[in-house]
């Protein structure tokens, strides 16, 4: 993944992708305390606790430091934030996009907004050449996102993922610079 100096914001119609801040975490651990984020992914834990945010927003910082990932607050246009979306770094020039966003701003098409202008600054910026996510198969609504924002469906990884001591299945999507 190139490095890149300083972390970008990227404006969209709707949407504005920036650093996390100090200042986001006591909305970030609003939006996820709710027990469906958990449910819904493998790495949100419930219960969630204002430490877990804080901790979130400080390795999301060293992160774009080492060069192993860019974590964007997603924003509305008067700047608060509303979820999040990140690129992490994966060896040989591929990175996992992952994201969340909170239950008021669901079914309205801004993580389908957000991941189509990350994928396209991952491949302009960051010079990736494959951008792969996995959803669990209970969580079909994340696959649709990966689909509307140009994603294929890869493979079917059997037990790929392990939560609260039971073992899921997860569907891999990717997109490639030169589809």
């Amino acid at each position: 993944m190139k490095k890149l100096e300083e972390f970008p914001s990227i404006e969209t119609e709707r949407l504005i992708l920036s650093q996390l801040k100090e200042e986001d975490v006591p909305m970030i651990k609003v939006y996820l305390q709710e027990k469906i984020f958990s449910d819904l992914t493998s790495n949100i834990p419930y219960p969630y606790m204002l430490e877990h945010a804080e901790f979130w927003v400080k390795i999301s910082k060293e992160a774009f430091e080492s060069n192993t990932g860019y974590t964007f607050a997603v924003r509305n246009k008067e700047k608060q934030i509303i979820g999040a979306i990140g690129l992490h770094d994966r060896d040989d020039d591929k990175a996992e996009l992952g994201y969340w966003i909170g239950k008021p701003f669901w079914n309205k098409g801004y993580i389908t907004e957000a991941a189509n202008a990350l994928i396209d600054f991952g491949f302009r910026e960051l010079e990736i050449n494959k951008i792969y996510a996995t959803y669990f198969l209970h969580n079909p609504a994340s696959g649709r996102i990966m689909e509307k924002a140009g994603m294929k469906e890869e493979a079917l990884l059997k037990q790929h993922l392990k939560k609260d001591d039971e073992y899921f299945d997860v569907m891999m999507y990717s997109v490639f610079k030169n589809k």
